[in-house]
C-alpha cells in the first residue's frame, strides 16, 4: 500500500520528534559525523548534481553550479566542522559586582526538529546551507525542496536516504499541497527561502503554532555607480553579478543607479562587458536558461509593458540568435527610462533584465533607495570614502558589497539575511549555528550570598541593602 505524501510527511516529522526526545543534545562527534556525511554526499556526486540541475533548467552552466552552489556548501561545512566545538562551548558572561560571587554562563542547545523550505534558483546551496547549520547545532532536519527542480529533488532524496537515517535528515518532495502542509507543522524552527509574497504566507502559517521563522526573501537590490567610480571596472562587476544564473539570484542587482547623463555610456559599456562574458547565448553552455516557460513569459511581459510605456529596450544578442518559444533562454536586456509604476520597477525582476536609472546627486540616489522596501543587498561603486559612508549610513539593506557584487554572501564570518520585506533572521557560519540553537542564560548562585537580605519581612535591612545596591550600579 502506497503512503500518501501528506501521511509520509507527518510520519517523518513524528519520527524526528521522537528521535530528538531520545537524544536532545548530541555530542560534537555525532554532529561532526553528520557534517562529514553531508560533505561526502556533495563531493561524491558532483557530476550527478550538475546534470540534475542542468536538466531542470534546460540549460544551466555547470561552472555556476560548481562555484555558486557546491563550493559554497562545502566551504560552509568545513567552516562549521572546524569551529563546532568552540561554538558548542558554554560562553563566559560578565557578572555584575553586586551579584558576585555568583556567575553567568550562556548555554547553547539544539531546538529540536527544524523544517527547511528551499527554492529552485540555487537548489543545492539554499537547501544544504541551512541544513548544515541546523545539523551542526544538533537538530533533526526535514527538508522540502522546490517542485520546480524535480530531477534535483529526486536526486537529493535518494542520496540523503543512502547517507542519513530518516530521523536525522529527511527530504519530502511534493507540490503546493505538500508545501502548505509542511509549513503548518509545529516545527521548533522553520527556515524559508523564496519570494516576499510567499514568505508572508509562510509566516502566517507558522504563527498558528508560534513556530519561530527565518525568512530569506528578496526585493529590489540597487547597484549605485557613484560619480567617483571607475566605470569600466564597475560595469564589469555589475555584468557578472547581474547575469550569473541569468539573473535568477536573490541578491543580483535589480536596478542600476547612475549619475545624470551617464545612462547611455553605461549601457554601451554593459553591452560590451556582456558580449565578452557571453559571445553567444542560446548555444552557449555558460549562459543559463530561465527555469520555466511561465517565468520566461513573465519577463517578456515586463519588457513589453516597459516598451509600451516609452522605455528604450536594449537587447544584448552578440551572435544575433533567434529567441522564441523553442528556447527558455532569455537575452540580457537593458531598459532605460522605464516608468516608475512599471512592473519592472515595482517587482523583483529575477531574470536578465536590468533597468538603468539616472539620479541627480547623492541625496536623490539615497532617496530612491529609501522610498522602496528595504532590499536584500546593496552595491556601491566609487572611490569617495565620504559618499560611500553616507550610503552605508543612510540606507538599510540586508547586506552590502562595496566595489563589487555578490561577495558579501560568501563571508562565513559574517551573517547573511534580509531586513523587513527582504527577510528576517540570518545564517552562515556561527550565525547559522545560533539561529538553530536556544541560547539559554544560566546564573550560578554562590553558596554564600546576600540574596536573603532582600526577603520579607521588609524593613530597615532591606532599605539599607537597596541603597547600597543603587550605589553599585
Amino acid at each position: 500500500m502506497q503512503v500518501s505524501p501528506l501521511s509520509f510527511l507527518e510520519q517523518r516529522f513524528e519520527a524526528q520528534r521522537q528521535a530528538f526526545a531520545a537524544e536532545s543534545n548530541p555530542p560534537a562527534q555525532v554532529r561532526i559525523d553528520r557534517l562529514n556525511r553531508l560533505l561526502a554526499l556533495t563531493e561524491n556526486h558532483e557530476s550527478d548534481f550538475v546534470r540534475a540541475i542542468d536538466t531542470d533548467f534546460s540549460g544551466r552552466a555547470a561552472h555556476e553550479t560548481r562555484l555558486a552552489e557546491l563550493f559554497i556548501v562545502r566551504a560552509g561545512i568545513r567552516h562549521a566542522r572546524e569551529h563546532l566545538k568552540h561554538w558548542m562551548s558554554p560562553r563566559r558572561i560578565a557578572t555584575g559586582l553586586h551579584f558576585r560571587p555568583g556567575y553567568n554562563r550562556l548555554l547553547r542547545q539544539p531546538l529540536g526538529v527544524v523544517g527547511i523550505v528551499s527554492p529552485w534558483n540555487y537548489a543545492i546551496q539554499l537547501s544544504m546551507g541551512p541544513a548544515l547549520a541546523a545539523l551542526a547545532a544538533g537538530n533533526r532536519v526535514l527538508l522540502k525542496p522546490s517542485e520546480l527542480t524535480p530531477h534535483f529533488s529526486e536526486l537529493l532524496d535518494r542520496l540523503v536516504r543512502a547517507s542519513f537515517a530518516p530521523d536525522e535528515l529527511s527530504v519530502v518532495n511534493g507540490g503546493v499541497d505538500v508545501g502548505q502542509a509542511f509549513v503548518r507543522l509545529p516545527f521548533d524552527h522553520l527556515f524559508f527561502t523564496g519570494s516576499t509574497q510567499v514568505g508572508r504566507q509562510v509566516a502566517q502559517a507558522a504563527a498558528a503554532n508560534l513556530t519561530p521563522v527565518t525568512l530569506e526573501l528578496g526585493g529590489k537590490s540597487p547597484a549605485i555607480l557613484d560619480a567617483s567610480c571607475d566605470i569600466p571596472a564597475a560595469v564589469a562587476s555589475v555584468a557578472y553579478g547581474k547575469f550569473l544564473n541569468a539573473g535568477q539570484t536573490c541578491i543580483a542587482p535589480d536596478y542600476l543607479l547612475v549619475p545624470t547623463g551617464l545612462a547611455d555610456i553605461v549601457a554601451d559599456r554593459l553591452k560590451a562587458a556582456v558580449t565578452r562574458l557571453y559571445p553567444a547565448l542560446i548555444s552557449n553552455p555558460d549562459y543559463t536558461a530561465i527555469i520555466s516557460t511561465r517565468h520566461r513569459e513573465r519577463l517578456n511581459a515586463m519588457v513589453q509593458e516597459a516598451r509600451d510605456g516609452g522605455a528604450r529596450i536594449i537587447e544584448i544578442n552578440p551572435a544575433a540568435e533567434r529567441f522564441d518559444e523553442r528556447t527558455r533562454k532569455f537575452p540580457p536586456t537593458l531598459v532605460i527610462g522605464a516608468a516608475a509604476n512599471a512592473r519592472l520597477m515595482r517587482e523583483e525582476v529575477f531574470g536578465p533584465l536590468l533597468p538603468i536609472v539616472e539620479y541627480d546627486g547623492l541625496d536623490q540616489a539615497i532617496a530612491m533607495v529609501n522610498q522602496g522596501d528595504r532590499p536584500l543587498a546593496l552595491y556601491w561603486f566609487g572611490r569617495s570614502v565620504a559618499n560611500r559612508d553616507r550610503v552605508l549610513r543612510e540606507t538599510i539593506s540586508g547586506g552590502v558589497t562595496v566595489n563589487d557584487c555578490l561577495w558579501h554572501l560568501v563571508q562565513e564570518e559574517q551573517p547573511f539575511g534580509g531586513v523587513g520585506p527582504s527577510g528576517t533572521g540570518a545564517y552562515h557560519g556561527e550565525w547559522g549555528f545560533r539561529t538553530f540553537s536556544k541560547e539559554k542564560p544560566v546564573f550560578y548562585q554562590a553558596r554564600l550570598n546576600g540574596a536573603r537580605l532582600f526577603y520579607p519581612p521588609y524593613g530597615r535591612t532591606f532599605e539599607l541593602m537597596l541603597r547600597l545596591l543603587k550605589r553599585m550600579t
